[in-house]
Order: structure tokens, then sequence, then C-alpha cells
């Protein structure tokens, strides 16, 4: 993510995360990152949040790759299925990812509505925090360079000798 979200904004998409939980009981955790692996907010008690934007951004990549070389457009979610539980991964904007951790006996239907749309609200609350953090940067100075032209050296004694030039 090129910009974190201030801490409004970081407040905003936490709530989000709990609220998911609290509609949700048989998540175990849910973590907002940055593409780029960063923590934006986490509500996953007992996992290492930094270790799993890292590991979000990571899987991130590769499927993305896989979406691209089949043909089936951008990513939207991805859903990983252990012994013991699933982990979702859904785009949320243009620069953020929601990762849910959920039991083996959740309702797999409902975790894809409900993250679809808490990617959803996550995304528009990272991105406009991004767009407000981009509008506040100073502006490059997009005028052009010009090049003054030289004047060409002129030796007044063009025709002076050296006691070596002899």
């Amino acid at each position: 993510m090129a910009a974190e979200p201030g801490s409004s904004d970081r407040e905003a998409v936490l709530d989000e995360l709990r609220r998911l939980r609290t509609r949700m009981p048989q998540l175990t955790g849910a973590l907002a990152a940055g593409v780029d692996g960063l923590v934006v907010a986490h509500d996953c008690p007992g996992v290492d949040p930094e270790g799993l934007a890292a590991l979000t951004a990571a899987e991130l990549g590769v499927a993305v790759r896989v979406s691209d070389a089949t043909g089936k457009g951008e990513l939207r979610e991805l859903l990983v299925r252990g012994e013991d539980g699933y982990v979702a991964t859904y785009a949320a904007g243009h620069s953020a990812v929601l990762t849910l951790l959920a039991e083996d006996r959740v309702n797999v239907g409902r975790l894809h509505l409900e993250g679809r749309r808490a990617a959803a609200r996550i995304g528009e609350t990272v991105d406009a925090a991004e767009a407000a953090a981009k509008a506040l940067r100073p502006a490059r100075n997009t005028a052009t360079r010009t090049r003054t032209t030289r004047t060409p050296r002129t030796s007044t004694t063009t025709d002076a000798r050296t006691a070596t030039d002899s």
C-alpha cells in the first residue's frame, strides 16, 4: 500500500473486522493488509498478524499469476482449506486484502458472502484514505527544465605560442 491509512481509517477497518467476527462466530481471525504485506488492522488472537500479512502478500502474488496465466481475469478471492479450517483471502479495493480464518464447520457460502461485503467496505475505506493522503502530498514541480546554451569560449591570443610550442 502506497500510503498507510490514518488512525481514524484504521479504527474504521478494525470496527469492520470486529463486526464481521460478531456476525460469523465460526471466524477465528480477520486481518486487513496492504498488498505489500503490511498490516492495516487485525483481530486475530493467537496468530502473528505481521507474519500472516506477509504470507497473504506472498499467496496473493502467486494467485494473481495463476489467474493471469489461465486467462481468468483479475483475482477476486482465494480459498485454502486445511484439515482444521479455512483461510479465505479477498481483494479489498486497489491496494488491500482481507484474510479470514474460519473453523472447519463454517458455512463456506456465508463465509464468501460476508467476506466479499466486508472486503468491499474495507477497500472503500483504504482506497479513500490512500487518495486523501495522495492529495495532501506536495505536488511535484512538473515544469519542464530548459537548458541555457553556453557561449563558446573565445581566445584573445589565438596565435600566441609558449616556449614549449616551438
